[in-house]
């Protein structure tokens, strides 16, 4: 049985030119943030040790922020050191896709009790379909709870790109779209694993909640996201 196409992907092709012109555009103007300066591993707090792994693309590594403190990974361990003595790794790289994360993660050694993941807005952007988007967060979530052995793993949504200020339309609406369709996948790989959280932030419309690139979450998003995925990860 044909599963029929979406408006979206049926428009795709008429608006080819369009799109490729606006990616260009928004490419020329795009502004390179760095990733924030500061430790990427590191131990602290006080209480029962917890092994936390962060991974993922430019959002998990911080971008839009000046330093990892102001990232989610330095939000996310003040928050858990509270309860835990945690021993944290950062394993995240701007323009990383899942299948970039899943070869990242193979050079990896240990253990770790829980996990935060930030993937799709590439896996959008370089095209990956949706059932190759699945097939690869599978395999992301069997190597994340049987080969390092994490008994709670928070996935992040895929983000609304309909929603990111740098996007003209009908870019947006184009990207939106997929990364919607994509989320689903996500959230059908969450439902078939035990150990996995879906966390999806509902943000509202306010300009301090995107980094001057329009593009990347700002350090205010990062503070609502870590207490979002910390609050999950100890419910375990």
């Amino acid at each position: 049985m044909s599963i029929p196409l979406a408006a979206d992907q049926i428009l795709r092709v008429p608006l080819l030119p369009v799109l490729a012109a606006q990616g260009l555009a928004v490419r020329r103007k795009a502004q390179l943030l760095p990733e924030p300066i500061g430790p990427r591993e590191g131990r602290t707090g006080r209480g029962p040790r917890l092994r936390l792994l962060i991974a993922g693309d430019s959002s998990a590594a911080g971008v839009g922020a000046g330093t990892q403190d102001q990232a989610l990974s330095g939000h996310l361990v003040k928050h858990l050191a509270r309860h835990h003595s945690v021993e944290w790794r950062l394993e995240a790289t701007t323009g990383h896709t899942t299948r970039d994360t899943l070869e990242r993660l193979q050079t990896i050694e240990g253990t770790y009790d829980a996990v935060v993941t930030a993937l799709g807005v590439n896996d959008v952007t370089r095209g990956v379909t949706y059932a190759r988007f699945v097939e690869r967060q599978n395999q992301l979530a069997r190597i994340l709870t049987q080969r390092f052995g994490a008994r709670r793993v928070v996935v992040t949504a895929v983000p609304q790109m309909n929603r990111f200020p740098s996007l003209p339309h009908p870019l947006a609406w184009v990207l939106g779209r997929q990364s919607e369709r994509l989320d689903r996948g996500l959230q059908q790989v969450v439902a078939a694993h035990p150990q996995l959280r879906h966390l999806s932030l509902d943000l509202p419309d306010d300009p301090a909640l995107a980094a001057p690139d329009g593009y990347h979450p700002s350090p205010k998003t990062y503070a609502i996201w870590a207490e979002s995925a910390a609050r999950l990860l100890l419910q375990a």
